[in-house]
């Protein structure tokens, strides 16, 4: 990984879960099967988002806004915390080990709850999906005095893509269809409000034995 990306700031302009480290930016160049090229493209358009395939270094669960908030909120309030997540033209990308996509629809199929979750796109092999950039954009307030907007920017135009958890280390921790199993119930639950003690039976450890 080339030195381009600046050392993470500790500031409340970039909080800490905003931007991607340089070793995060190393693990979403993994999953190109031309990185260096994807290094090239960061360095060039820092501001622009890109498009990286899944299948290989993480699958992406693309839930609607709220529910994947929720989603988000029980994975680390209740849950084991979750992957790199980013918002992109009002959706959820939740980052999931590879092979999620394909296993997470066929788990939800069986739990009585699935009615309750709205529809998932779930993106594995063969398929693609649109990164925020590394950096979030400055507000223009906080750039230095007579700097331009980048020249990949629209001044006017609002962001439409950015992380919420962004990649941190070379390897982060991804969670697999059973985390997100139980995330989408217990998201849909608090969605739907109390419910009888026999509805909150949660079967995950049923489905998943074996």
């Amino acid at each position: 990984m080339s030195d381009w990306l600046p050392e993470t700031p500790r500031t409340l302009a970039f909080p800490t879960a905003a931007y991607v480290t340089l070793a995060g930016a190393d693990w979403l160049a993994s999953a190109s099967p031309h990185p260096d090229e994807m290094h090239t493209l960061w360095a060039t358009r820092p501001s622009a988002p890109s498009v990286l395939p899944c299948g290989t270094a993480f699958d992406v669960i693309n839930a609607p806004a709220l529910f994947g908030r929720r989603m988000v909120d029980r994975l680390w309030s209740t849950g084991p915390g979750s992957g790199p997540v980013a918002a992109h033209r009002g959706r959820i990308l939740l980052f999931t080990a590879p092979g999620t996509a394909q296993r997470l629809p066929a788990l939800l199929a069986w739990e009585e709850w699935a009615t309750a979750v709205p529809p998932l796109l779930c993106h594995g092999s063969g398929d693609a999906v649109t990164v925020p950039p590394l950096h979030p954009r400055r507000p223009a307030a906080d750039r230095m005095p007579g700097a331009g907007a980048p020249a990949d920017e629209d001044p006017a135009a609002p962001s439409v893509s950015r992380w919420l958890v962004a990649p941190d280390v070379r390897h982060p921790w991804l969670p697999g269809p059973d985390v997100l199993l139980w995330a989408c119930v217990r998201a849909a639950r608090s969605m739907a409000g109390p419910v009888p003690e026999a509805a909150a039976q949660h079967p995950v450890s049923l489905l998943t034995a074996g």
